[in-house]
């Protein structure tokens, strides 16, 4: 693990800080040794040993760029939320609750050995430990009394003896904390099987551990136990098998066992997880990525995709958000920001056009001359509909001079909660949007392209109209908003994943699979530009969205409307919230549903959005404050914005006989 963390750092250039565990204090100092034989230039690798006081010292401090943390996702939220606003990248490789599927077509001694391997190895205390057992039902009592008999044979002592099968748990705590995991699987109904097998008098042994019969809700089938307890369940058809398998808050690794290539495939591209071993378990290769879905964290160790996480684009230098100076120690301070006030927002009253004195209140007198305007004010476009706002409000859009041109609804909880329901309907849909071939979305997204430049005058005039900018800046960027939709139609089916070279007899193939749902509140600068750079390479990549356009600018992001009817593009896939865009946006980061959030807000914001994240430990891409050149191609599309919107998984599968 210490290997996995350094050698990627210091092969893309950076230098390192390790702090390792409390228990493995001395094979890390062991390994400075060897980082002093080899010749590393001092400074490079710097080992520091302490409690976890000197861990937070070295998240916090202002000069670390980068954090790396393998452990329990309850830390993995304290990192998120300490280093939330700081403008420093993080990658947390946390907490699993693994499945092991088992079909009926399986080798099911090879199947029990698998079981071994996947709950018992390192007694469990491992974060991708297959420590739940999914069977199906007409071969599930054949399987447990083979999982029995196996259980009656092993060999529990010395670690360092190839001829053991489990070791000792790593302290009294963790002993005490499975203890009372199992005690609670009987409270809740489950039959408890432990062999009657001697366990060596000296040392913190548990002896392996299987419960059958709970309820997939049970907190001791949900709670990762990190330990030897291996929970039982059953399944009918494929379909339930994927839906247990998915039934919890992690994603790390699976494990699916079947002669059946084409279930199992099949099986593997549909569980939610950054690891799945196709009849095998736990097998690791530093040209591999591993990392987990959901609250499993994000970012990955090895393979290509592990390099990403030590690099920045060359343009950028590292964010460092401007929340003032502690005057005592001249280092930046914490954001003293209250989360609870942010995003608070009150619907302003409405706002009536100005009459001149000519005019007067007369001017709408009832022989029908010189009435008001019809009032188009856009609504909310959800599922593919226009809608009018929960809360039925509406907020002014002004021009330079503080005319008012148009106005759009002031968005609430409701409409988002609306919006990502819209959002989360098309992504499951059957087929849905990212079970489409990556040509289909690719001729949606030359539809769109093509209406928008149809009505390329209206658009550079909207915009004139908000900003007040010159016709040809105006032109410019509806022209590269046009180019820029052929560009990610041009990568909606090349950007799938690649097979690994690992040293496996068989192919591991890492997919890149789409985030969700993705909430996305674009910048005021550039307001068609960046709302089209955000949305489309999202839709390309198979993710639904809920688009939060400029709160200054937003009459481009409702004219769009209409290009989105008349593009092909299915109800739910694109999705717009006009409104106070930190408001909505504390809604989306919050919402369960929400996969991942993209804000190109304020600093203040930013810091929000990572630190209201670490709930369920969605991904965030936040721009801090800090402007980007959305007309560059370089800042504004291209492999970053690719790399956002997806996440990799590795299926492995062994080949032979």
């Amino acid at each position: 693990m210490l290997g996995w963390k350094i050698a990627p750092a210091i092969a893309m250039g950076n230098t390192v800080v390790l702090k390792p565990a409390s228990y493995t204090r001395l094979s890390a100092l062991l390994f400075a040794e060897i980082v002093a034989e080899a010749g590393l230039p001092p400074g490079v690798i710097n080992i520091i040993t302490g409690s976890s006081s000197a861990g937070s010292m070295i998240v916090t401090h202002p000069d670390v760029d980068k954090i790396a943390f393998t452990g329990s996702t309850d830390v993995g939220r304290t990192l998120r939320c300490q280093t939330a606003g700081s403008g420093k990248k993080i990658s947390l490789e946390l907490g699993g609750k693994s499945p092991f599927v088992v079909f009926e077509d399986a080798d099911l001694d090879g199947a029990v050995e698998g079981v071994v391997d996947a709950i018992w190895f390192n007694q469990g205390q491992v974060c991708c430990a297959g420590s739940r057992l999914i069977v199906q039902e007409n071969v599930a009592p054949r399987f447990i009394q083979k999982l029995k008999n196996r259980m009656d044979h092993m060999r529990v002592g010395d670690p360092l003896d190839k001829c053991i099968d489990m070791g000792a748990i790593v302290d009294q705590t963790q002993w005490d904390t499975i203890d009372g995991w199992v005690k609670t699987g009987i409270r809740e109904g489950a039959e408890c099987y432990q062999p009657d097998i001697k366990l060596p008098e000296k040392g913190l042994f548990y002896k392996p551990t299987l419960l059958t019969g709970l309820d997939p809700a049970a907190a001791t089938v949900q709670e990762e136990i990190f330990g030897p307890v291996l929970v039982s369940l059953t399944f009918r058809t494929p379909a339930e098998a994927i839906e247990l398998a998915n039934n919890t808050r992690y994603g790390l690794a699976a494990s699916v066992w079947s002669d059946n290539i084409n279930l199992a495939l099949d099986v593997a591209s549909k569980i939610k997880a950054g690891s799945v071993w196709v009849n095998s378990t736990n097998l690791f290769d530093g040209a591999s990525g591993f990392g987990g879905y959901r609250e499993s964290g994000f970012g990955r160790e090895g393979g290509k995709e592990g390099l990403f996480e030590y690099v920045r684009p060359v343009w950028m230098a590292r964010p460092r958000p401007d929340f003032g100076l502690d005057t005592a120690k001249g280092t930046p301070t914490r954001p003293p920001f209250d989360g609870k006030k942010w995003g608070e927002h009150v619907p302003a009253r409405p706002v009536m056009p100005v009459l001149s004195v000519v005019e007067g209140p007369s001017a709408a007198r009832a022989d029908g001359h010189n009435l008001p305007h019809v009032d188009r004010t856009p609504k909310m476009y959800i599922g593919g509909k226009q809608v009018r706002p929960d809360g039925a409000y509406t907020m002014a859009v002004l021009d330079p001079n503080g005319k008012i041109i148009g106005q759009v609804g002031d968005g609430n909880r409701k409409d988002i909660r609306d919006a990502v329901e819209a959002a989360h309907a098309a992504h499951l849909a059957k087929p849905g949007w990212a079970m489409r071939h990556g040509y289909n979305r690719s001729q949606i997204l030359y539809f769109i392209a093509e209406n928008l430049d149809a009505r390329n005058a209206e658009f550079v005039q909207r915009i004139v109209e908000m900003t007040g900018r010159t016709p040809e800046s105006a032109q410019a960027e509806v022209d590269a908003s046009v180019e820029r939709l052929f560009t990610y139609a041009a990568w909606a089916d090349k950007y799938g994943g690649t097979v690994q070279e690992t040293t496996l007899r068989g192919i591991t193939v890492a997919v890149n699979e789409p985030m969700g749902v993705i909430g996305i509140a674009c910048p005021d600068e550039m307001p068609l530009l960046g709302f089209v750079s955000l949305m489309a390479p999202a839709i390309a990549r198979g993710n639904t969205v809920v688009m939060i356009p400029s709160q200054k600018y937003p009459l481009s992001a409702t004219d769009f409307y209409q290009v989105l009817d008349t593009s092909d593009v299915p109800g739910g896939v694109v999705n717009i919230v006009t409104g106070d865009r930190d408001h909505l946006m504390k809604t989306l980061v919050q919402h369960e549903d929400v996969d991942s959030v993209w804000y190109f807000g304020s600093a203040e914001g930013s810091y929000h959005v990572e630190n209201e994240s670490a709930a369920n430990m969605k991904r965030t891409w936040v721009g801090y404050g800090l402007p980007r050149d959305w007309m560059s191609r370089e800042q504004g599309e291209g492999h970053e914005f690719l790399h956002e919107a997806t996440q990799v998984k590795n299926i492995w599968v062994p080949t032979g006989e």
